[in-house]
């Protein structure tokens, strides 16, 4: 086992892959990073599932069979994306068992064009829950307006959810409000809630792309120290949300029926900016029960050289808001960046979700 992950899955960190291909699958390249790298769950999202469909024979003799059959495109991509989930479920299903639940996970997204459409997510979301049939899957709904709703009735439902796309910790609380809404009403509805899990994720690099953005456009020099700042702040701001949930008399009572903790997740933690630490969003958002899903490329460095150095989200919140209130006293406005962010994740997840279908509708014509 790697000993850097295997210290930073011992600080409280639940190492998540994202990423998923029929060939990490079959290649025996996913079991090992179980074995060997502390993995213990993957998320997928659009931009994935075209990276893979586009790369490789792997999928080609189930887009035969899909084209004899007279499959349409959204339902060869459907057939497709969850065969590949179902199969990484089983993999970590030994996992999902050894840690009740928590760990283990595998994520699929609804289709990004029902961003904004609560009923028609609520349906799909039970939809990829009955195709996959693993207990161990987790279904991906973002965290828009709509969303919000969509998560409380799919929570209802007994059906575990990765909630994505969030930026702001006031989306960040309506999203923990829905998951406690969820529960209570499958607790109503006599469902054992001990059976739902959750995750949070909270995006991190794209923050700081964007904000250092509009520093750089308001003449802010780097030397006061807000370049790259913003991400990690924003974070540490929103665990202490969590903390403070886990706090609420609505969480206690939750708890004592079974309920699990929805743990906040890291995103989008392979660093953009070159000039930044390539494990800057793992070594700096070191806390218990948090997940962070990362790319191989930032996997793989912080098993070369990665460094865990204890909790670094719960003592330092406090510079955190220090670091938040700098950055808008400088002119950066952050209610608009999480806006401009939130819309800008669905529209880049409809165009890789565009991309998929013409690679798919491409591959079915030649197969």
């Amino acid at each position: 086992m790697t000993t850097r992950l295997a210290a930073l899955a011992g600080a409280g960190v639940s190492i998540w892959l994202d990423d998923l291909s029929r060939d990490r699958i079959n290649s025996g390249n996913l079991a090992s990073l179980i074995s060997d790298s502390s993995v213990t769950g993957v998320t997928t999202n659009p931009t994935i599932f075209a990276a893979a469909l586009a790369d490789g024979e792997a999928y080609a003799q189930q887009m035969k069979e899909l084209k004899a059959s007279g499959a349409s495109v959204a339902e060869a991509i459907t057939s497709m994306t969850t065969t590949d989930v179902r199969d990484a479920c089983d993999l970590f299903m030994e996992t999902y068992r050894a840690t009740d639940g928590v760990d283990g996970r595998v994520s699929i997204e609804v289709d990004p064009g029902l961003a904004n459409d609560t009923d028609a997510t609520v349906a799909q979301a039970a939809e990829l829950h009955r195709l996959v049939d693993r207990e161990n899957v987790l279904i991906k709904i973002p965290a828009t307006e709509a969303g919000i709703p969509a998560i409380r009735r799919t929570i209802a439902a007994g059906i575990s959810v990765n909630v994505t796309l969030i930026f702001s910790t006031k989306r960040y609380g309506e999203v923990i409000d829905a998951y406690f809404s969820g529960l209570e009403d499958a607790k109503a509805a006599g469902i054992d809630i001990s059976t739902i899990h959750s995750v949070a994720s909270f995006f991190i690099s794209r923050v700081d792309t964007e904000v250092d953005k509009r520093l750089a456009a308001l003449g802010v020099e780097p030397t006061r120290g807000l370049t790259g700042a913003s991400g990690i702040a924003n974070a540490r701001l929103a665990y202490e949300v969590f903390l403070k949930s886990i706090e609420d008399p609505r969480w206690e009572a939750l708890a004592a029926a079974g309920g699990n903790l929805q743990r906040p997740l890291w995103a989008s933690t392979g660093t953009k900016n070159p000039a930044y630490p390539d494990t800057l969003y793992v070594t700096e958002l070191i806390a218990a029960h948090t997940v962070n899903t990362m790319p191989q490329a930032t996997m793989d460095a912080f098993a070369d050289h990665g460094t865990v150095r204890g909790d670094r989200v719960t003592g330092l919140i406090d510079p955190a808001h220090g670091t938040m209130k700098m950055v808008a006293d400088a002119g950066v406005d952050f209610s608009d960046v999480e806006q401009v962010l939130e819309t800008e994740g669905v529209e880049k997840f409809m165009k890789s979700w565009n991309e998929l279908e013409e690679t798919v509708r491409t591959a079915l014509d030649e197969a």
